[in-house]
């Protein structure tokens, strides 16, 4: 048990330094190109798994759903956040993807047909207020118009997350995590490298040796090591128990951002991302679902 909680902490931990890497890559490519060449090396990866493991990647019979699944949380999910790092902090964006869990409560009812228990709608709604403060807080330390859309980004980014996440389930009985995960990338990327036609002005690509770090960083350790130690974990600590610790992201991220970045948080966004995060755990601690045709057992959110 310990073991795997570890291992969820460590994806959590992984995860957020993407928003941090994502930081300094913000000033050396443009997001659309960003992503393409986080992904194409993700997806290289991925399918070197899955070979390793003897397993061939469905591209032909299950094309429908890695491309819902390539476009929301490969092209639109990572796109979106890239595109609001160049806009807000890493601790700003980090603390609104609170928001993630609760994106995934939203859609839970309209596709996978299963009902949410009130602690779990009681705890979306004090997170929302908390994103709300969020955004107040911004904007009483006199932000531009680009931190307003940097944040309305990261909103639609957790949006995109939660239907991914949401789908990914749905599709479970597909596929397994990874081979799910591998389709989504290749896709992703396919996806990402379009947007980037007739985008991308090669003057505004300034790799350093730090922005190589990141992205080999971004490409490996935020994409795999993370997908990796995150499933393992569930898989020893159980999904229901496990759903909690996603909420951990934000926290690591304000912290990565303060310690490496230097950010600065104004009073007003600590305590809203203090009761983002605060409702994302209510909503996500014992917040039963319950299948509408009343066939199923109960399970967490």
């Amino acid at each position: 048990m310990n073991k795997g909680i570890g291992l969820l902490v460590i994806a959590t931990i992984l995860w957020a330094g993407n928003y941090i890497c994502g930081r300094y890559l913000g000033l050396a490519l443009p997001p659309t190109l960003l992503n393409t060449m986080r992904w194409a090396i993700s997806t290289v990866i991925l399918i070197g798994i899955l070979s390793l493991n003897k397993k061939k990647l469905p591209v032909f019979s299950l094309w429908k759903e890695f491309i819902i699944l390539g476009f929301t949380g490969i092209f639109a999910f990572s796109t979106l956040t890239y595109l609001a790092l160049t806009n807000i902090s890493a601790s700003q964006a980090g603390m609104i993807s609170a928001g993630i869990p609760i994106a995934i409560l939203f859609f839970t009812p309209f596709i996978l047909k299963e009902r949410i228990g009130v602690k779990a709608w009681a705890g979306a709604v004090i997170s929302i207020i908390g994103v709300f403060l969020l955004f107040q807080g911004r904007l009483e330390d006199g932000s531009s118009s680009n931190t307003f859309i940097g944040n309305i980004q990261v909103v639609l980014a957790c949006l995109a997350w939660g239907l991914y996440t949401v789908l990914g389930k749905r599709y479970g009985n597909k596929a397994d995590p990874l081979t799910l995960t591998a389709g989504a990338a290749l896709f992703g990327t396919i996806f990402s490298a379009i947007s980037s036609i007739g985008m991308v002005d090669v003057r505004s690509i300034h790799m350093t040796g730090t922005a190589w770090i990141c992205l080999i960083y971004v490409s490996t350790f935020a994409s795999v090591g993370a997908f990796l130690a995150w499933n393992v974990g569930v898989k020893m600590v159980g999904a229901s128990k496990s759903a909690p610790y996603l909420n951990l992201l934000p926290v690591w991220t304000v912290v990565l951002g303060l310690l490496l970045l230097d950010e600065e948080m104004s009073w007003i966004s600590g305590v809203g991302g203090t009761i983002a995060i605060m409702g994302a755990v209510l909503a996500s601690v014992n917040g039963k679902v319950t299948p509408k045709n009343k066939l199923g057992a109960d399970s967490s959110v």
